[in-house]
């Protein structure tokens, strides 16, 4: 496997290159801002038209990670629609290739600011989720209790060393905040507040988007950080 390991309050986490989280001891997958439908809600709502492949693409990568990882459970971390209007819009096409994700296997949503009511697909949903001392929901919290991890979307954080920021996890000892899984999704800066708010000297972005996943300080000292050697 090519993602980083690290550990969050006691929890052992793969972050994969493709932008999803692996938690091998409960056989846990979770991804973070799919926003299907994106395209559709940009031109019902007078915006660029783009071209409306994206629910399929995303959907593509999310069931080769399933494929890869057989997981037992898969946390949706919010925004998993545009909106509900294009939850309803992209139901015929997203619903048969998700049954088969689903089928066999505990799914649970989490409500994020795009999606905030359950959506007609099956599955759990709920505001937040707790498991082991870790809680997955869509939106950081500025103060993070003592005894908790937690596991957080929303902001679409993007990181670079050269060339153009790649979308990327960002880790300190009890938080990590994931990238974007969605095609068409954009990003925040991690050095932009309130990203750089949340993370303190010792944080860390995991690059995503190559053939592996690559770990940075993320606040380098005066050197900066050197590209390493197999990184595209």
């Amino acid at each position: 496997m090519n993602g980083h390991a690290f550990t969050l309050c006691g929890a052992t986490l793969v972050a994969r290159p493709t932008g999803a989280l692996w938690w091998p001891l409960h056989r846990l997958l979770c991804v973070s801002d799919l926003h299907l439908g994106k395209s559709e809600r940009m031109a019902r709502r007078g915006g660029g038209l783009l071209p409306p492949y994206e629910t399929r693409d995303t959907l593509d990568r999310l069931a080769r990670d399933i494929t890869a990882l057989d997981p037992a459970v898969v946390v949706c971390l919010g925004d998993s629609f545009d909106d509900l209007a294009a939850a309803a819009q992209v139901e015929a096409e997203a619903l048969p290739p998700l049954t088969r994700m689903m089928a066999g296997r505990r799914w649970i949503w989490i409500e994020g600011n795009h999606d905030p009511g359950p959506v007609a697909m099956g599955g759990e949903h709920h505001s937040a989720f707790r498991l082991d001392g870790v809680t997955f929901r869509h939106i950081a919290q500025v103060a993070v209790a003592p005894d908790e991890a937690e596991i957080s979307g929303h902001y679409h954080p993007k990181h670079r060393i050269s060339g153009p920021a790649r979308p990327c996890f960002l880790i300190d000892g009890c938080r990590t905040v994931m990238p974007a899984y969605g095609t068409y999704t954009g990003g925040l800066s991690a050095q932009a507040a309130p990203l750089a708010d949340l993370f303190g000297k010792g944080g860390i972005a995991v690059l995503t988007g190559g053939t592996r996943a690559l770990a940075v300080p993320l606040r380098p000292g005066r050197g900066g950080v050197r590209r390493q050697a197999g990184w595209r």
